[in-house]
């Protein structure tokens, strides 16, 4: 079970399926995470990419915070069916495009065919390969996908830590750590206040 913890629906508590293996980002870090991204944007006039989607936790508090253009990339099928219905109960469904399919294939096919977001997030398994995150990094980064001003914004456990030129802050909430890295456009000096 997840909370939306802001905008019109929040209080709202969103319970999966008993047999569905997720980890949402914890309220506590969510609240955070937020935090980072209002500071920086409006989120009413941000395009987001929210890779391994789960079942939605972060997709639907952006859109009950009244995003309207949220691309959802998640594998599992019933994950993605479970996105889908809540935010047609909600009344999110013209806000989120649920895209099914493995996040690195899903990438590779896209990169550097003109879509941009202006917020790139991703909550990966945690039992990734630290290969595998740096892949991701590298697609990310790399394909195209940033807006000029964008943001990727990576969760992942507090122990990994990624050295990366264009990483230009990681904040620390317990367990969870966000590492936010700029678009390679942007000269890293332009965002450091």
């Amino acid at each position: 079970m997840y909370r939306i913890i802001s905008g019109r629906w929040k209080g709202k508590k969103i319970a999966a399926p008993k047999n569905f293996e997720v980890r949402p980002t914890t309220d506590f870090a969510k609240e955070a995470l937020f935090s980072i991204i209002e500071h920086r944007y409006d989120i009413e006039y941000v395009s987001v990419l929210d890779l391994f989607a789960g079942i939605g936790s972060i997709s639907l508090e952006f859109a009950s915070r009244e995003c309207k253009d949220i691309t959802s990339v998640e594998l599992n099928p019933k994950h993605c069916a479970f996105i889908t219905s809540t935010a047609k109960d909600l009344g999110f469904d013209k806000q989120l495009n649920i895209q099914r399919g493995d996040v690195f294939d899903w990438l590779k096919k896209r990169r550097n065919q003109g879509k941009k977001y202006n917020i790139v997030f991703s909550d990966a398994p945690f039992e990734m390969e630290r290969e595998k995150y740096l892949e991701l990094i590298d697609l990310v980064l790399n394909g195209d996908f940033l807006s000029e001003d964008g943001t990727f914004i990576m969760e992942h456990q507090s122990r990994q830590k990624f050295e990366h030129p264009l990483c230009v802050e990681t904040r620390k909430y317990g367990n969870v750590s966000f590492s936010l890295f700029k678009n390679t456009n942007m000269s890293i000096e332009e965002d450091i206040h």
